[in-house]
């Protein structure tokens, strides 16, 4: 394999050498369609390993070559968009579009980019442009339109919101007089109130791919966000004995179920905390959300819950979770969980000695567990700041800060967290937020945890999940890694918004 990769890297610089022009009028649909200069990025692809990190690798050594080859940059943005690097791949579009402002395929790597990371206005103005140059191209017009339908729906969102304000769902609920009909033969709420004997129905019954009533969808949600919005943005915790945390979830219920299968129910004596990013991606996110709002329920003070970046709006939008709501339920429902997802709150401290938080640490020096105590995170995050930070930045290897390659918050080295954990007297932190092959990684020196608990990622990415055990004794991390599990035949993204299922990528 890789010699097969090394000469696949060879080709490409023999191509260059050649001076193998691209054909600019080729068709944007990916890599199905190879031409000359693109081929070896298509073998790349669409070889059954999909090398997208060796990928990288070679396009970046021909890069070093010859750094003036647009198409290089636009391949490699290509890759940088499939493993979700989406500000590398921005800054990589960008830089092809600088060397040639006539590559068209440029302007399809900038638009996803930009529509990846939340921003329809800049993606909308490069499909205009793909679609002046290619006015007879349907698969250009139907992503402009796409985009541009975001747009509007974004700026009359902004209209309404500033015209009044905004009232929350609740009140226009009438749980009281929700009828559940006499056909309706699964799990019902016993007295209004989440008990275990109704936890395992539910589960039973959406392992079946049966749909939770409405009325009790509804009392779920009304009851959560009471309870979460009483709680702090920083929850602090004794730990006297063990604790369970996961990392992603996105959406894969029969791994959820896996990991209670394996690690046991939770309950007073099997605490739990899931490290944010429950939906989204995974077709069941319903199913996993409303599991674990009913456990938050249950056990308000055993069963904790972190927001994620994807507990966002823009997020999902694009990746599914607002298209899935919309299709088993209604619009409205969507709306309340854009409101509970509000109070999740930001990070946890277990016994004043490890800080857990979805994404990492901060942009700038000097954050301490006071500021995070005083986080306003009754709102969508912001660009910048320790909120966003918490759910959007990533360790490095090497010292000292870096551009994100998400294209938001920022990249920290372990000299960052060094600093951080001397500040706040703590001894190590543990986050999410990335896919690890073998279900977890540690880095810094023992000081920066990953765990991630979505194996085989979409359905393709071949990792394993991984779930960490904590004892109050000594904190001593302890990892349990899982594989994944069958699952009916629902595809990761289906309810995803039609740029993403158009292969905007």
């Amino acid at each position: 394999k890789a010699s097969t990769l090394k000469q696949l890297y060879i080709w490409i610089l023999i191509h260059d050498q050649l001076n193998v022009s691209c054909n600019r009028a080729m068709p944007a649909e990916g890599v199905g369609i190879v031409h000359q200069g693109s081929c070896s990025l298509s073998l790349f692809f669409s070889s059954p390993e999909k090398d997208y990190e060796n990928a990288i690798k070679f396009y970046s050594e021909a890069l070093e070559l010859n750094p003036g080859n647009a198409i290089y940059f636009s391949n490699r943005s290509l890759a940088y968009l499939r493993t979700e690097c989406y500000g590398y791949a921005l800054a990589d579009a960008t830089k092809c579009l600088e060397i040639d402002k006539n590559y068209i395929k440029g302007y399809y790597r900038r638009a996803t980019s930009n529509m990846a990371l939340g921003k329809f206005k800049a993606a909308l103005k490069d499909y205009e442009t793909v679609v002046r140059v290619r006015p007879n191209d349907k698969d250009a017009k139907m992503k402009y339109q796409e985009c541009n339908k975001i747009v509007k729906q974004k700026a009359f969102e902004r209209a309404i919101a500033s015209d009044e304000v905004k009232r929350s769902v609740v009140d226009s609920l009438d749980i009281e007089n929700m009828m559940i009909e006499d056909d309706y033969s699964g799990p019902k709420l016993e007295d209004g109130k989440v008990t275990m004997k109704f936890m395992k129905e539910m589960m039973d019954w959406f392992k079946d791919q049966k749909k939770l009533h409405r009325k009790c969808a509804y009392q779920i949600l009304i009851q959560i966000k009471e309870l979460l919005s009483k709680l702090p943005s920083l929850v602090e915790i004794t730990l006297k004995e063990k604790i369970t945390i996961c990392g992603d979830t996105h959406g894969q219920f029969y791994d959820l179920l896996n990991i209670f299968e394996l690690n046991g129910l939770p309950s007073d004596s099997n605490p739990y905390l899931f490290n944010g990013d429950f939906v989204d991606r995974g077709s069941f996110s319903l199913e996993v959300i409303l599991t674990l709002f009913g456990f938050k329920l249950l056990l308000p003070d055993s069963f904790y819950l972190l927001r994620g970046n994807h507990e966002t709006d823009n997020m999902n939008q694009m990746y599914g979770f607002e298209g899935e709501v919309k299709a088993k339920y209604t619009a409205q429902m969507f709306q309340l969980f854009s409101e509970v997802f509000q109070w999740l709150p930001l990070a946890q401290c277990i016994n004043n000695k490890v800080l857990v938080m979805h994404g990492g640490l901060f942009s700038e020096d000097g954050v301490t567990l006071d500021d995070l105590r005083k986080i306003d995170r009754n709102r969508q995050p912001p660009d910048s700041g320790p909120m966003c930070d918490l759910l959007w930045s990533d360790p490095q290897p090497q010292n000292g800060r870096s551009v994100s390659k998400r294209g938001v918050s920022c990249q920290f080295g372990p000299d960052v967290t060094e600093r951080f954990l001397n500040q706040n007297k703590l001894d190590y932190i543990v986050r999410s937020h990335e896919v690890k092959a073998e279900g977890y990684e540690v880095t810094h020196s023992g000081k920066c945890i990953t765990v991630f608990s979505a194996p085989n990622y979409c359905d393709q990415m071949g990792n394993k999940g991984a779930y960490i055990h904590l004892r109050g004794s000594d904190l001593k991390p302890e990892f349990h890694q899982f594989t994944a599990v069958p699952h009916p035949n629902v595809k990761p993204m289906a309810y995803a918004n039609s740029l993403m299922q158009m292969g905007m990528m």
